[in-house]
């Protein structure tokens, strides 16, 4: 689902006014829709719907308990890669047992943690990872559920910045050290082989390495199959690409179809790890038109949110489109959306044509995923609140930090 929807010119949130969520709220302002967030999670169910499978979000793209509530209602499962997001499912209502656990860097108090939780299942990434993982099961009188999360190798031709499945990336254990870390789970009494997981990148757009990587995950069970151990799920991971600007996103339903065309009738449950394409479409960011500034060689609107609130621009160059709120009878030209930040990489967006004038509200487009999640307090700014349209309702989920909050926790010297 997208925000195309426009009432007497004025972009709405489902039934819901963004000038009136602005003023309401204030700006910079995240803005989510109910409706497209679930919408967009029912889209993976139904398209597993011929295979047992559990959808599991990725905690990653936005962990706000709101969202995280929504989902749980659904019956999602959670794809975490830390305690603290560990924390937020179980806040937000989420079932333990449906929490898939990533991530290459857990600690042994975390591992405790989720433990006693009762996940489903930790996602294993490297050999010393296993032997921390069995001390802390030893140490508690249980038995870890594990899958070993493998590194096949596979370009799945996005920015390098979120590409996870070639052999230089920092995941995953590849193909020929595999065998020996599935002989050292079998062997030990703490810990239980379940299952196989990868995840090749995000952003993606084709089908093609999503079945080149299942393919070669498929002749690593078969071998595993020949020293009687049995993988009882396959974790395909996420990744699954959104609309920014003319991308195609993956038909899910044709996704699914191939990759049930390379499973056949193997007897496995499937686990997929979406993050992005549940919540990126699903969210704006709202900004106000602070000044227009004209030199000889750049017109820039600057604007109230900056990179601390939505760093995916200046970090790694990404293009999210950014539209007037309300029609401008304001002049034409090309402008660079800028922030306050006191950085030349402050920036939202560059060389947007636009009809604007000061006091003017924009819509960042797409900004459900790894917006908030990576805000920051970057030059003592207080992040922004967060809103969940839901029809006409609209539903404060968390509160615009004030400038105090930022320096509660700091102490002067004595």
């Amino acid at each position: 689902m997208t925000f195309d929807r426009r009432q007497n010119g004025e972009l709405y949130v489902e039934n819901t006014s963004t000038s009136e969520l602005a003023s309401r709220f204030g700006t910079p302002l995240y803005v989510y829709s109910r409706a497209a967030i679930e919408s967009a999670w029912h889209a993976f169910d139904q398209a597993l719907a011929g295979r047992p499978h559990l959808v599991c979000y990725a905690l990653k793209a936005n962990s706000n308990l709101g969202v995280l509530n929504l989902l749980s209602r659904l019956g999602s499962g959670f794809d975490i890669v830390s305690g603290g997001e560990l924390a937020r499912v179980i806040a937000a209502g989420g079932d333990p047992a449906k929490v898939v656990f990533s991530g290459v860097g857990k600690s042994a108090d975390e591992m405790a943690i989720a433990l006693k939780a009762g996940i489903k299942c930790f996602n294993i990434e490297s050999l010393s990872e296993i032997e921390v993982l069995e001390s802390v099961a030893q140490a508690h009188g249980a038995v870890a559920p594990v899958s070993v999360r493998i590194n096949p190798d596979v370009d799945a031709g996005t920015h390098p910045y979120i590409s996870t499945g070639l052999k230089e990336n920092k995941f995953g254990i590849d193909t020929t050290a595999a065998l020996d870390a599935y002989k050292k789970i079998a062997d030990s009494p703490y810990l239980e082989v379940l299952g196989m997981d990868f995840h090749i990148g995000s952003q993606l757009t084709e089908i093609e390495p999503y079945q080149d990587a299942l393919r070669r995950i498929l002749l690593l069970c078969d071998q595993l199959k020949e020293y009687g151990i049995t993988i009882h799920h396959l974790d395909l991971g996420g990744g699954q690409g959104i609309r920014y600007r003319d991308e195609t996103p993956i038909d899910l339903t044709a996704w699914a179809s191939a990759i049930n065309d390379v499973l056949g009738d193997r007897d496995v449950e499937i686990i997929v790890e979406p993050g992005r394409s549940i919540v990126g479409n699903a969210g704006i960011l709202l900004t106000e038109v602070r000044y227009l500034k004209h030199t000889a060689d750049k017109n820039f609107a600057i604007v109230d949110a900056a990179m601390n609130d939505l760093i995916r621009p200046a970090l790694y160059s990404a293009w999210q489109e950014i539209v007037p709120v309300q029609p401008s009878s304001a002049p034409e030209a090309s402008y660079d959306i800028v922030g306050p930040i006191c950085e030349s990489g402050d920036f939202i967006g560059k060389d947007r044509t636009l009809s604007v004038q000061a006091g003017d509200l924009l819509a960042v487009m797409s900004s459900g995923a790894y917006c908030f999640a990576m805000s920051s307090n970057y030059n003592s700014r207080p992040r922004a609140a967060e809103v969940i349209v839901d029809d006409t309702d609209m539903h404060l989920v968390r509160e615009r930090e004030t400038i105090e909050s930022l320096f509660e926790r700091e102490k002067l010297l004595p």
